[in-house]
Protein backbone atom coordinates (compact mmCIF):
# COMPACT_ATOMS: atom_id res chain seq x y z
CA UNK A 1 0.00 0.00 0.00
CA UNK A 2 2.55 2.69 1.23
CA UNK A 3 4.62 1.48 -2.06
CA UNK A 4 1.71 2.27 -4.33
CA UNK A 5 1.41 5.84 -2.42
CA UNK A 6 4.69 6.56 -3.50
CA UNK A 7 4.55 5.54 -6.75
CA UNK A 8 1.07 7.45 -7.18
CA UNK A 9 3.09 10.54 -5.86
CA UNK A 10 5.88 10.27 -7.76
CA UNK A 11 4.04 9.90 -10.92
CA UNK A 12 1.76 12.80 -9.62
CA UNK A 13 5.20 14.88 -9.43
CA UNK A 14 6.10 14.14 -12.78
CA UNK A 15 3.41 14.96 -14.56
CA UNK A 16 3.14 18.06 -12.72
CA UNK A 17 6.78 18.58 -13.64
CA UNK A 18 5.82 18.40 -16.89
CA UNK A 19 3.02 20.41 -17.74
CA UNK A 20 5.15 23.15 -15.69
CA UNK A 21 7.67 22.68 -18.21
CA UNK A 22 5.21 23.03 -20.96
CA UNK A 23 3.66 25.90 -19.22
CA UNK A 24 7.38 27.73 -19.20
CA UNK A 25 8.08 26.36 -22.58
CA UNK A 26 5.25 28.25 -24.34
CA UNK A 27 5.02 31.16 -21.95
CA UNK A 28 6.46 35.03 -22.56
CA UNK A 29 9.80 34.38 -20.51
CA UNK A 30 10.63 31.07 -22.97
CA UNK A 31 10.22 33.35 -26.01
CA UNK A 32 12.63 35.99 -24.70
CA UNK A 33 15.20 33.36 -23.95
CA UNK A 34 14.97 32.46 -27.46
CA UNK A 35 15.61 35.70 -29.15
CA UNK A 36 18.80 36.13 -27.02
CA UNK A 37 19.69 32.44 -28.10
CA UNK A 38 18.54 33.42 -31.79
CA UNK A 39 20.74 36.57 -31.28
CA UNK A 40 23.81 34.56 -29.68
CA UNK A 41 23.87 32.33 -32.67
CA UNK A 42 23.20 34.70 -35.18
CA UNK A 43 19.84 33.16 -36.36
CA UNK A 44 17.52 35.70 -37.98
CA UNK A 45 14.65 33.32 -38.92
CA UNK A 46 14.04 32.60 -34.97
CA UNK A 47 14.79 35.65 -34.02
CA UNK A 48 11.83 36.46 -36.27
CA UNK A 49 9.50 34.11 -35.28
CA UNK A 50 9.29 35.27 -31.34
CA UNK A 51 10.02 39.29 -32.79
CA UNK A 52 7.71 41.43 -35.06
CA UNK A 53 10.28 43.15 -36.38
CA UNK A 54 7.87 45.55 -38.45
CA UNK A 55 5.78 45.73 -35.65
CA UNK A 56 8.81 46.66 -33.59
CA UNK A 57 10.54 49.14 -36.01
CA UNK A 58 7.35 50.61 -36.76
CA UNK A 59 6.38 51.19 -33.14
CA UNK A 60 10.07 52.64 -32.55
CA UNK A 61 9.84 55.49 -36.09
CA UNK A 62 6.49 56.43 -34.36
CA UNK A 63 8.25 57.05 -30.48
CA UNK A 64 11.01 58.31 -31.80
CA UNK A 65 9.24 60.87 -33.95
CA UNK A 66 6.73 61.58 -30.89
CA UNK A 67 9.93 63.29 -29.18
CA UNK A 68 10.77 65.87 -31.66
CA UNK A 69 13.98 67.91 -31.82
CA UNK A 70 14.73 67.66 -28.16
CA UNK A 71 17.02 64.30 -28.49
CA UNK A 72 18.95 66.07 -31.35
CA UNK A 73 21.51 65.62 -29.33
CA UNK A 74 21.49 62.12 -29.06
CA UNK A 75 22.24 61.27 -32.67
CA UNK A 76 25.15 62.39 -34.61
CA UNK A 77 23.25 63.55 -37.41
CA UNK A 78 20.40 65.09 -35.74
CA UNK A 79 16.34 64.30 -35.99
CA UNK A 80 14.51 66.22 -38.32
CA UNK A 81 10.77 67.39 -37.71
CA UNK A 82 7.92 64.77 -36.51
CA UNK A 83 6.43 65.69 -39.80
CA UNK A 84 9.49 64.83 -41.91
CA UNK A 85 9.57 61.77 -40.03
CA UNK A 86 6.40 60.62 -40.37
CA UNK A 87 6.17 61.16 -43.66
CA UNK A 88 9.38 58.96 -44.58
CA UNK A 89 8.07 56.53 -41.59
CA UNK A 90 7.93 53.75 -44.14
CA UNK A 91 11.69 54.23 -45.78
CA UNK A 92 12.75 54.62 -42.17
CA UNK A 93 10.92 51.49 -41.11
CA UNK A 94 12.50 49.42 -43.82
CA UNK A 95 16.40 50.97 -42.32
CA UNK A 96 15.51 49.90 -39.09
CA UNK A 97 14.69 46.47 -39.85
CA UNK A 98 18.43 46.31 -41.68
CA UNK A 99 19.53 47.67 -38.80
CA UNK A 100 17.79 44.95 -36.51
CA UNK A 101 19.14 42.27 -39.35
CA UNK A 102 22.51 43.51 -39.43
CA UNK A 103 22.75 43.27 -35.24
CA UNK A 104 21.22 40.08 -35.16
CA UNK A 105 23.61 38.46 -38.09
CA UNK A 106 26.83 40.03 -36.71
CA UNK A 107 26.67 40.42 -33.19
CA UNK A 108 27.61 44.26 -34.08
CA UNK A 109 25.36 47.60 -33.03
CA UNK A 110 27.94 49.97 -33.84
CA UNK A 111 28.26 47.87 -37.32
CA UNK A 112 24.95 48.30 -38.19
CA UNK A 113 24.59 51.73 -36.98
CA UNK A 114 27.65 52.34 -39.01
CA UNK A 115 25.75 50.75 -42.43
CA UNK A 116 22.65 52.33 -41.30
CA UNK A 117 24.35 56.20 -41.26
CA UNK A 118 26.31 55.00 -44.99
CA UNK A 119 23.17 54.58 -46.54
CA UNK A 120 20.31 55.83 -43.97
CA UNK A 121 18.06 58.55 -44.55
CA UNK A 122 18.80 61.99 -42.99
CA UNK A 123 21.73 60.31 -41.22
CA UNK A 124 19.43 58.90 -38.39
CA UNK A 125 20.10 55.47 -37.14
CA UNK A 126 17.74 54.11 -34.39
CA UNK A 127 20.25 51.81 -34.21
CA UNK A 128 22.68 54.67 -33.17
CA UNK A 129 19.94 55.76 -31.00
CA UNK A 130 19.63 52.52 -28.88
CA UNK A 131 23.32 51.83 -28.40
CA UNK A 132 22.58 55.01 -26.53
CA UNK A 133 20.39 53.39 -24.00
CA UNK A 134 22.27 50.45 -23.87
CA UNK A 135 26.23 50.13 -24.51
CA UNK A 136 28.16 47.30 -25.04
CA UNK A 137 29.00 47.00 -21.23
CA UNK A 138 25.51 46.90 -20.22
CA UNK A 139 24.31 43.56 -18.95
CA UNK A 140 20.99 42.18 -17.84
CA UNK A 141 19.80 41.82 -14.12
CA UNK A 142 16.51 40.90 -13.78
CA UNK A 143 12.95 40.36 -15.23
CA UNK A 144 10.88 42.77 -13.26
CA UNK A 145 7.59 41.58 -13.87
CA UNK A 146 5.46 39.47 -16.60
CA UNK A 147 1.65 40.73 -16.67
CA UNK A 148 -0.10 38.50 -18.53
CA UNK A 149 -4.14 38.87 -19.91
CA UNK A 150 -5.61 36.87 -22.06
CA UNK A 151 -3.27 37.11 -25.14
CA UNK A 152 -1.46 40.12 -24.42
CA UNK A 153 1.75 40.02 -21.85
CA UNK A 154 3.78 43.08 -20.51
CA UNK A 155 7.35 42.44 -19.94
CA UNK A 156 9.65 44.69 -17.97
CA UNK A 157 12.73 43.46 -18.13
CA UNK A 158 16.25 45.57 -15.84
CA UNK A 159 19.65 46.26 -17.37
CA UNK A 160 22.81 47.92 -16.30
CA UNK A 161 24.02 51.19 -17.65
CA UNK A 162 27.26 51.59 -16.66
CA UNK A 163 27.97 54.67 -18.72
CA UNK A 164 25.67 56.36 -16.24
CA UNK A 165 26.11 54.05 -13.03
CA UNK A 166 22.64 53.57 -13.22
CA UNK A 167 20.09 50.80 -14.36
CA UNK A 168 17.66 50.87 -16.76
CA UNK A 169 14.42 49.41 -17.63
CA UNK A 170 12.95 48.29 -20.96
CA UNK A 171 9.49 47.35 -21.22
CA UNK A 172 8.20 44.68 -23.91
CA UNK A 173 4.79 44.10 -25.41
CA UNK A 174 3.92 40.39 -26.46
CA UNK A 175 1.50 38.83 -28.02
CA UNK A 176 0.40 35.16 -27.77
CA UNK A 177 0.45 33.40 -31.44
CA UNK A 178 -1.43 29.89 -30.49
CA UNK A 179 1.87 28.18 -30.46
CA UNK A 180 4.72 31.15 -29.14
CA UNK A 181 4.88 34.30 -27.89
CA UNK A 182 6.14 37.30 -29.89
CA UNK A 183 7.30 40.71 -28.98
CA UNK A 184 5.49 43.15 -30.60
CA UNK A 185 6.49 46.77 -29.42
CA UNK A 186 9.00 48.34 -26.73
CA UNK A 187 6.22 50.47 -25.03
CA UNK A 188 8.23 52.74 -23.34
CA UNK A 189 11.25 53.65 -25.91
CA UNK A 190 10.33 57.01 -25.64
CA UNK A 191 10.76 57.34 -21.84
CA UNK A 192 14.37 55.89 -22.10
CA UNK A 193 15.49 58.04 -24.72
CA UNK A 194 14.50 60.92 -22.69
CA UNK A 195 16.13 59.78 -19.59
CA UNK A 196 19.00 59.21 -21.74
CA UNK A 197 18.60 62.52 -22.86
CA UNK A 198 18.78 63.68 -19.04
CA UNK A 199 21.33 61.42 -17.72
CA UNK A 200 24.10 63.16 -20.60
CA UNK A 201 22.87 66.37 -19.99
CA UNK A 202 23.88 66.05 -16.21
CA UNK A 203 27.15 64.00 -17.12
CA UNK A 204 27.93 66.90 -19.61
CA UNK A 205 27.10 69.33 -16.72
CA UNK A 206 29.77 68.31 -14.33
Amino acid sequence: MKRSILLLLLVLAAVGGYFYYQSLKAGPKYALVQVANAARTHDMATFERYVDVNSVTGSLVDQVANQGPELGSMNPGGLAFKSALRMLKPQLSQMVRKEVQQLVETGSLQGAADASVSKGIMNISLAGLAGKVASPDSKFKDVKYVKEEGKQALVSIEFTQPKYDTTMVVELKMLNRGDHWQVTEITNTGDLLKQVARLEKQRMLK
